[in-house]
């Protein structure tokens, strides 16, 4: 058995990393060091099982998600993914691409809830493209529904009519699917400003029109919680010019999947930012994939300077909503901030011609902090 069966009650002692392609398996060794730290420091009892996914898995096992690994998963519930994806694999007929692997993880896994925190760190305000005087102080969650819309709509694919090529994607949701995204969201609002900002195009696409009518029923239960409404374009455009504005933003899936990367840039590097996809609670516990946002970057894999820094953080993510410890999370979160404050940058946050440190040095770094704590409370 690679975990415990969903059923049983309580948080899982076992989880499984998929490090994938490129950076992914740096960014995952990083990460999995500090849950090696965590497990002398707190004395929790947490083990990782890694198997591969992606491209990885297509050179090993000939599919990129083999279905032992995908038993392996769904047996735990809760993985750590660095990333899939690699050029060499694009010429690949669409089912057996890197990227079928995650999709299929997400849809076995039942993970309708893709949440990706973006906030700036004080010490990276100039770090970002943007005007300091812009992004200072931005702390944006993004709720993004993960399971419906476009990406898994039928139907779908490519045909000849006569001489003429034609491709075709159909944009579904259900009321049910836009009703637990927009639950996520509102508790999520509860506990930070109070403010769900909900993106659609309800000006021309009837999916976003039963969007905004879902999305209006469930703010009914949440007087508490104010609700914007925002067409797409016009949000990208605020995400630029005044991204303080925004508390909570709720949206489909496309929608989300360019808006965070976009709302990436307020950070200074979408080396920043990590995100969970979780599911339904299964005895207590949601289902979880963990990952970094950035993707493989196989242009600079192998050089030891990919920024580990939000695969950490969704492994901060990960013992907060699937390990119920709150209180590490929050612990390796300020690790994060110390070697942050103290410029232990990798050259993403450095800058052309700045000062970088390797991969490793971040991380050796990091576990320093977390192994004395006292250094986290001093600064």
């Amino acid at each position: 058995m690679h975990g415990r069966p969903k059923t049983e009650d309580g948080p899982p002692t076992r989880i499984i990393a998929l490090p994938g392609d490129g950076i992914g398996p740096e960014v995952v060794d990083a990460a999995l060091a500090v849950l090696r730290c965590c497990r002398e420091v707190f004395g929790i009892e947490v083990e990782a099982d890694v198997l591969p996914v992606g491209g990885a898995a297509i050179e090993e096992c000939g599919e990129p998600l083999p279905e032992e690994v995908l038993k392996a998963c769904l047996e735990s519930g809760v993985v750590l993914l660095g990333a899939v994806g690699a050029p060499r694999y694009d010429d690949l007929p669409p089912h057996r691409r890197p990227e079928k692997a995650l999709l299929r993880l997400r849809r076995e896994l039942g993970l309708f809830a893709n949440l990706r925190p973006v906030k700036l760190h004080s010490a990276l305000l100039d770090a970002s493209p943007l005007k300091p005087g812009i992004v200072e102080s931005s702390d944006i969650l993004i709720v993004r529904e993960l399971t419906g819309g476009i990406y898994f709509g039928e139907p779908r694919g490519r045909k000849k009519e006569g001489e003429k090529r034609v491709a075709y994607n159909t944009e579904v949701y259900y009321d049910f699917e836009i009703e637990r995204i927009a639950r996520s969201a509102f508790e999520s609002a509860r506990s930070r400003r109070g403010r769900v900002t909900s993106v659609d195009k309800s000006n021309v696409l009837d999916a976003s029109q039963l969007w905004r009518e879902v999305v209006v029923e469930v703010a009914a239960d949440y007087p508490e919680v104010e609700l914007i409404h925002m067409l797409v374009d016009n949000c990208a455009m605020q995400l630029i010019a005044n991204p303080r504005q925004f508390d909570v933003i709720l949206t489909n899936n496309m929608f989300g999947d360019i808006l965070s990367d976009e709302a990436a840039m307020l950070t200074g590097s979408i080396g920043m930012l990590p995100s969970a996809s979780l599911g339904e609670e299964r005895g207590g516990v949601p289902a979880g994939l963990y990952e970094p946002v950035h993707g493989s970057a196989p242009d600079i894999a192998g050089r030891g300077i990919a920024n580990p820094l939000a695969a950490i953080a969704s492994l901060a993510m990960l013992f907060r909503f699937s390990l119920r410890r709150d209180d590490i999370a929050r612990q390796i979160e300020a690790a994060i901030g110390h070697v942050l404050m103290r410029r232990v940058w990798t050259p993403d946050l450095a800058g052309p011609g700045g000062a970088s440190v390797s991969s490793q040095e971040v991380v050796t770094r990091l576990l320093a902090s977390l192994e004395n704590p006292q250094k986290l409370k001093s600064g």
